[in-house]
């Protein structure tokens, strides 16, 4: 439980400190930011496995490069989703969604890095 709190309060940050960053994201207060971290993770667990399956053959084709457009269309979900997020056009979600998952992977990381020691 303490990972999952941990992880949803980094993707938060993460895109709180995006929205500074990337313009075309606007997050109005931190609290917005949470509640956006916590539809991305749902929307993750709940949807991304279809999707990927269904999309497998434009991932096969493009060598993985459409999961970029997956991620990228999942991010802007979550903001249409949680009040007090907007991304204004596709490229700031495709940026937003490539900068979130960067920071995600690296948490990941540290994560599994943590669980071995």
């Amino acid at each position: 439980m303490a990972k999952f709190i941990t992880r949803t309060i980094i993707v938060a940050l993460t895109v709180f400190g995006v929205s500074y960053v990337v313009p075309g994201i606007t997050v109005n207060n931190f609290l917005a930011a949470v509640v956006f971290s916590l539809v991305l993770g749902l929307i993750n667990v709940l949807g991304r496995p279809l999707i990927r399956l269904l999309t497998f053959p434009l991932r096969w084709l493009t060598f993985g490069l459409f999961t970029l457009v997956i991620n990228t269309l999942l991010f802007w979900l979550a903001a249409r989703f949680a009040a007090g997020v907007v991304v204004a056009s596709f490229w700031a979600a495709f940026v937003g969604a490539l900068l979130v998952g960067i920071v995600s992977l690296i948490v990941n990381q540290v994560f599994k890095k943590s669980k071995k020691s």
